[in-house]
């Protein structure tokens, strides 16, 4: 019970902290939030009574308030680009980013921790340098390029894949938004073929990010199984004659599952919130589009909100990373 209030606490004062940082942040870009509204041919007087409107000219402290408390109702207030909630425009294109983030975090799962288990078994030698350089680009490579060079070859030049969007032209509108993520959307509706679009358009999109993840995975689970395979009860299960594949793929990745709940934790929350440059290359509607085209149209609003909801998902992420850990090592509750 004890532990469960430090939890609640502890989450409650980071995400205090969160609120104070966008609300700082807030104040100190040079961009007036009444000129974005009323523009900066508006008379003097007009600019002076929005001012006091949006409670702009009150004391920081009570302005902090005032936000901690609008925020805790669900009001992030309302966008200018779009004149609507920033929270109703989040719900709208949060779905969007959900879903490439998820198909990249798997593709890196699926192939970040079996080349990291190879990596360390093979350690020195040619499949490990092989393993260890593919994931050295995948951190030095701008994603960007990657993405435009993904484009040009597998669309452009060799039309494997459609182009940028979420679906074709022709699909548009014709699934009911339930959770807004359209392969489950279609799924639960039976459209099939708008199933198999949606998976086409985002295939490479979630390559790219993906890489950038089994990079990260597949370096973090080599560390980890060559600090198993070098425990002593690696070699008593050799000694005992216990196949190969059985210690390697049952006993040390056994115990490498609990850190890599973490590193996997991170890298999801990581694509969630990194995915900017890649929606942008290839016109995904999702949460980082929105909050590029908000910050060049000064609509700081939707930019606060977008920040204070990508950091909002890093703190629910570490929970449930934090919660799971728990579940699979008893020792740690």
């Amino acid at each position: 019970m004890r532990l469960t209030i430090n939890v609640i606490v502890s989450v409650a004062l980071t995400f205090l902290g969160l609120l104070f940082v966008t609300f700082i942040i807030g104040r100190v870009v040079p961009i007036d939030p009444v000129l974005a509204i009323v523009g900066d041919r508006a008379p003097e007087h007009v600019v002076e009574r929005v001012r006091i409107e949006l409670g702009l000219d009150l004391p920081l402290y009570q302005q902090f308030v005032i936000y901690v408390g609008n925020v805790l109702q669900g009001d992030l207030g309302e966008s200018v680009l779009t004149a609507r909630p920033v929270l109703d425009d989040i719900k709208r294109v949060f779905p969007a980013t959900l879903e490439l983030a998820s198909v990249a975090t798997l593709l890196g799962v699926l192939f970040g921790i079996p080349m990291g288990v190879l990596a360390a078994v093979n350690q020195g030698r040619w499949p490990d340098q092989v393993i260890r350089v593919v994931g050295l680009l995948g951190y030095s490579i701008p994603v960007f390029w990657l993405g435009l060079m993904g484009l040009l070859l597998f669309y452009a030049t060799w039309d494997l894949v459609p182009g940028p969007g979420r679906l074709d032209f022709i699909y548009d509108d014709m699934i009911d938004p339930v959770t807004g993520v359209i392969l489950i959307d279609s799924a639960m509706a039976g459209e099939w073929d708008i199933f198999w679009n949606a998976v086409s358009h985002v295939i490479l999109p979630a390559s790219i990010l993906g890489y950038f993840s089994l990079a990260y995975i597949s370096r973090m689970t080599r560390s980890f199984m060559l600090e198993q395979l070098s425990q002593e009860y690696i070699t008593t299960a050799r000694v005992k004659g216990v196949k190969e594949w059985r210690v390697i793929w049952v006993h040390a990745l056994g115990n490498v599952r609990i850190p890599l709940v973490t590193v996997i934790a991170l890298s999801y929350a990581n694509l969630l919130e990194g995915s900017v440059l890649t929606e942008i290359v290839f016109a995904w509607p999702g949460l980082g589009f929105y909050l590029t085209q908000s910050l060049l149209n000064a609509d700081m609003n939707a930019v606060l909100g977008s920040t204070m909801v990508v950091g909002a998902v890093f703190i629910g992420i570490n929970m449930l990373s934090d919660l799971l850990y728990k579940l699979l090592d008893p020792r740690a509750r």
